[in-house]
């Protein structure tokens, strides 16, 4: 991801963007001396996003602002739990227990808000957010899915190659119910959580 960001900013023409790789709960950074943070879909596979948000805290100068994404309940989002439950039969392990990172960890109503209060946020909201997946295909999200979600490919990846042969045939199986004349279609649902530092 990083080196994405590196060459997306080198092609831009930006010379004022550098990266740092490190856990967000160890951010080691100069207190007070960054505007806004914005956090997409990671806070809630995070090991500790209480202590997450208290680094962030440290590093946002007065007034400065926070928004996070997260998804939502399973229910809104089939593209994202359907296959996750298909890779953890296969792979004879259970769901996160509720408080565990994982995809739908913060999603339920009123956690981020506690969250963020919890860690000193003020004017924090909360708002629901409809959203969808379009690509050009199911074979496209497929890969997708087994190159960029770090999380699922986890799940498997202590398993026997047969395991999980198995395993991604029938998420490519559960992927291509979404698939359309137009091509890939699935609905999600996020959380969007802004918040600021006060004064």
């Amino acid at each position: 991801m990083l080196h994405y960001v590196q060459e997306n900013a080198r092609a831009a023409g930006l010379t004022n963007v550098t990266t740092l790789a490190g856990a967000a709960e160890d951010l080691d950074l100069a207190a007070e001396s960054f505007d806004a943070v914005i956090c997409r879909v990671g806070l809630m596979l995070f090991s500790n996003p209480a202590k997450a948000l208290q680094a962030v805290w440290r590093a946002l100068r007065p007034r400065g602002r926070i928004a996070v994404v997260v998804f939502t309940t399973p229910a809104m989002n089939p593209f994202m739990a359907k296959p996750m439950q298909i890779l953890l039969r296969h792979a004879g392990k259970t769901p996160p227990a509720p408080g565990q990172p994982g995809i739908f960890a913060l999603g339920a109503p009123g956690v981020i808000e506690r969250l963020f209060a919890d860690s000193g946020f003020v004017g924090v909201e909360q708002r629901t957010v409809a959203v969808a997946f379009r690509m050009p295909s199911a074979a496209q999200a497929l890969t997708m899915m087994q190159e960029a979600f770090g999380a699922y490919r986890a799940v498997v990846s202590d398993c026997h190659e047969a395991v999980r042969a198995a395993a991604w045939a029938e998420v490519a199986e559960t992927l291509r119910t979404f698939e359309t004349v137009m091509g890939f279609f699935a609905p999600a649902e996020v959380l969007v959580a802004p918040g600021a530092k006060p004064a």
